[in-house]
């Protein structure tokens, strides 16, 4: 649906996006990950025909963006961070505008209407000015007019800026359902967002992208050291010299005292281990009680963070 091929951008003599390729597949709900000025926004910009780039070629559904781009503009819905809403305007009104100046005539319909303010939840306030609605709702309303015209790819710019915990479970299962027979691209600093709702993740930094793969690979391939986190009451002192000696323990990192005989302690492991039937034995064997275990696995934060931080 989406290829981008040798994509370059200068602003000035500042190179913002560094000669960057990727394709995206129909049905992918790809997490686009990058720091601030990491040249994110600058590609999806020019995949959305707001800017052109300074090289390379990008093509939505087979139509490029330099040549063809009000069918370009056709097919993509797109929610920027900051949603330009027409604030004098009510609801109802806006959607119907929006759908009015992006759809032809067979897509222009009032079912297609309603069924976004249902997905979107707005019922409530249909006829309300939008300059008068809530951060959360305005960014509903933002859902709204990127969804009215039946787009084939939905471009999401942090969609859940302003929104409860419950609006946030909402919109990140509307985004799921929405990739099973749609392209998404959700850009989103809230990286166990990406998580909950991404099949794949492409992270850039400084115009390159340094890595691309769904979550569970990136995790997997830049897992370290293991930590498991155990709270172990009775015969603490004796269980904290045997630990030790466990094949795959590497050391205990910490080792706090709560109350007199109960103790939290954070162990480091060896690469590829998983000690924790061992420590089990161990605490049966001691006479000690197991509280509490459990495994850190790498995060996709963690992931992000080893690629993108900068030397100091």
């Amino acid at each position: 649906m989406i290829a981008v091929q040798n994509l370059t951008k200068y602003y000035g003599t500042a190179l913002a996006v560094n000669n960057i390729s990727f394709e995206v597949e129909k049905g992918t709900v790809l997490g686009f990950l990058g720091p601030n000025g990491a040249g994110k926004t600058t590609t999806v910009r020019i995949i959305t025909c707001y800017l052109s780039p300074t090289a390379g070629t990008v093509t939505v559904d087979d139509k490029s963006i330099l040549t063809e781009s009000l069918e370009v503009r056709k097919r993509i819905g797109y929610l920027p961070e900051n949603a330009p809403l027409y604030l004098d305007m009510n609801v109802v009104d806006y959607i119907r505008f929006m759908q009015n100046m992006r759809a032809d005539g067979a897509a222009a319909n009032g079912r297609q209407i309603k069924e976004v303010i249902a997905r979107c939840g707005l019922e409530e306030v249909l006829h309300k000015t939008i300059g008068e609605l809530s951060k959360g709702y305005r960014q509903r309303v933002g859902l709204a007019q990127a969804l009215v015209h039946n787009p084939e790819i939905l471009i999401f710019d942090e969609p859940t800026v302003g929104l409860d915990p419950n609006q946030i479970i909402e919109i990140r299962n509307l985004i799921k359902e929405l990739g099973r027979d749609k392209t998404i691209i959700l850009c989103s600093h809230i990286l166990p967002e990406v998580e909950a709702t991404c099949n794949r993740v492409l992270i850039i930094s400084e115009g390159e992208i340094v890595a691309d793969g769904t979550p569970a690979e990136l995790q997997a391939s830049f897992e370290g050291k293991g930590k498991i986190s155990l709270q172990v009451k009775n015969n603490c002192e004796t269980f904290m010299e045997k630990i030790v000696s466990v094949p795959g323990i590497e050391r205990v990192a910490k080792s706090d005292q709560i109350t007199p005989g109960l103790y939290d302690l954070d162990l480091e492991t060896v690469k590829g281990t998983d000690p924790r039937e061992d420590i089990f034995n161990l605490c049966r064997d001691n006479e000690s009680i197991l509280m509490e275990m459990k495994r850190e696995e790498t995060s996709l934060e963690d992931v992000f963070r080893q690629l993108t931080a900068k030397e100091h």
